[in-house]
C-alpha cells in the first residue's frame, strides 16, 4: 500500500479531483482495476489498488488492511465496464461498511469519464485535468498501465546485456582469487563482508553525485549482494532519497538476472521508506520471480500486503553476528559472575577456625 510522500502533499476536494489524481498517487494509470484513495482532512494519505476481478471476490481481508490505515473515509473507484465493476464495487462497499470505513463516494472510471453510484449525470462527467496538472507540477508521473510500470525494473537487452554478461565474468574471477586469497590467510570469508561494505559505499557516493556506475561496478555489486552479510548492510544504509531509487534501479535492470532479487529488495525498500509502494510492488515481485523463496523479498512482500507503512518498522534486518557475539559475551560473562564462589577464608591464628561458607556473588 503506497503512502504519500511528505514532500508532495495533494489535496482533493471532490470525487472529480480524485478521479484526476489517482493514476499520479499510483505512478500509472489504472485499467481494469480497484482503487481505494484514504483522505484526512482533505488531504489523501495512501492509494492502493488491486486488480479487478472476473467475478465477485470476498473483500473482507484487504477491508481489515484498509480499515488499520486510520483514514477520515475513503473513496472507492472502479476502472472499467459495468458490467465487471458493479458486482465488485457491492461487495467491496460491503466489506468496508463491516470494518466501520467511512466511504465518501463510489465511482466508476471508463473512457475518459466517471460515474458516481450515489448519483449523478447517466452519461457521466468528463475527468477534469486541473489537479493532474498540480500532480505534475509537483514532480508526479503516471505511466499509460501498470505494465509500463514493471519495465521499469525489467532487465536490460542487447547490447548493453551483452557487456554485462562480459563484466559479470570478471566479477566473478575477481571474487574467486579473492576468496582464494582470503582462504590462504585464514581470514574466515571477511573478504566478502569488506569487499561488499566498500563496493556499496562507493555506489552511494557516486549516485549521490550523479555518476552513472559502469558496468564492472554494477557486475561487482551483484556479485557481492548475493551474500545476505552484504545485503543487510546496504539495507541498513537505505533511505527514501531519489538518488538511492535512481542507484538500485540501475542495478536491478542491468545485472544479470540470477543476481537481481538483492537489488531488487535494495529499490523496493527505498521506494517503500519513500512513499512510492506501486515502484516497491513490482520490484518485490521482479525478485520474487527470480528467487520466490528470497528471504529479504518475502519480508517486503508481507509487508505491502500488510500495508505496513515503514515508519512502523524500527529496524528491518536482524542484528548482525558481531552484535550477537557482544550481547552473547556480555551473557557469558554475567553467568561466570553469578556462579563465581569466593575464595576461602583464611584460617585463625591458632588454626583451629572453621571454613568460611562459600557464597554466591550477585550479578547486577
Amino acid at each position: 500500500m503506497p503512502d504519500m510522500n511528505p514532500d508532495c502533499t495533494i489535496t482533493a476536494c471532490s470525487s472529480a479531483e480524485a478521479v484526476a489524481v489517482a493514476p499520479y498517487l499510483l505512478g500509472f494509470h489504472p485499467h481494469h482495476s480497484l482503487v481505494v484513495l484514504g483522505l484526512v482532512g482533505h488531504a489523501v494519505d495512501f492509494a492502493v489498488r488491486y486488480d479487478l476481478p472476473s467475478r465477485v471476490t470476498d473483500f473482507t481481508e484487504p477491508a481489515e488492511v484498509i480499515a488499520r490505515q486510520g483514514a477520515d473515509r475513503v473513496i472507492l473507484i472502479g476502472y472499467g465496464p459495468p458490467g465487471l465493476v458493479t458486482p465488485m464495487v457491492l461487495e467491496v462497499g460491503r466489506a468496508l461498511r463491516a470494518a466501520d470505513v467511512t466511504m465518501a463516494d463510489v465511482l466508476r472510471v471508463a473512457d475518459g469519464r466517471w460515474w458516481s453510484y450515489l448519483g449523478g449525470p447517466a452519461g457521466g462527467t468528463p475527468l477534469a485535468p486541473g489537479l493532474a496538472a498540480q500532480a505534475v507540477y509537483q514532480g508526479m508521473v503516471a505511466l499509460p498501465d501498470r505494465m509500463a510500470l514493471v519495465a521499469k525494473v525489467s532487465p536490460v537487452e542487447g547490447r548493453q546485456r551483452a557487456e554485462m554478461r562480459e563484466a559479470t565474468g570478471r566479477a566473478r574471477a575477481r571474487a574467486t582469487d579473492l576468496a582464494a586469497d582470503d582462504l590462504q590467510a585464514g581470514r574466515g570469508g571477511q573478504w566478502m563482508r569488506h569487499a561488499g561494505r566498500a563496493a556499496v559505499r562507493e555506489a552511494e557516493r557516486a549516485a549521490r553525485a550523479g555518476r552513472a556506475l559502469s558496468p564492472d561496478e554494477i557486475a561487482w555489486l551483484g556479485v557481492l549482494l548475493v551474500k545476505s552479510v552484504v545485503l543487510d548492510y546496504a539495507i541498513d544504509r537505505s533511505g527514501p532519497e531519489e538518488w538511492r531509487i535512481r542507484l538500485w534501479n540501475e542495478v536491478v535492470r542491468k545485472v544479470q538476472p540470477e543476481h537481481a532479487p538483492a537489488p531488487a529488495c535494495l529499490l523496493a525498500y527505498a521506494a517503500w521508506q519513500g512513499g512510492d509502494g506501486s515502484l516497491a510492488r513490482v520490484a518485490v515481485d521482479r525478485a520474487l520471480m527470480e528467487e520466490p523463496a528470497h528471504r529479504i523479498a518475502g519480508m517486503l512482500d508481507r509487508l505491502l500486503a500488510a500495508g505496513i507503512r515503514s515508519h512502523s518498522v524500527v529496524r528491518f534486518t536482524p542484528p548482525g553476528r558481531s552484535e550477537q557475539l557482544r550481547g552473547g559475551e556480555v551473557r557469558r560473562k554475567e553467568r561466570r559472575g553469578a556462579t563465581r564462589r569466593e575464595p576461602r577464608a583464611p584460617r585463625g591464628a591458632n588454626g583451629g577456625g572453621q571454613k568460611r561458607r562459600p557464597t554466591r556473588r550477585r550479578s547486577l
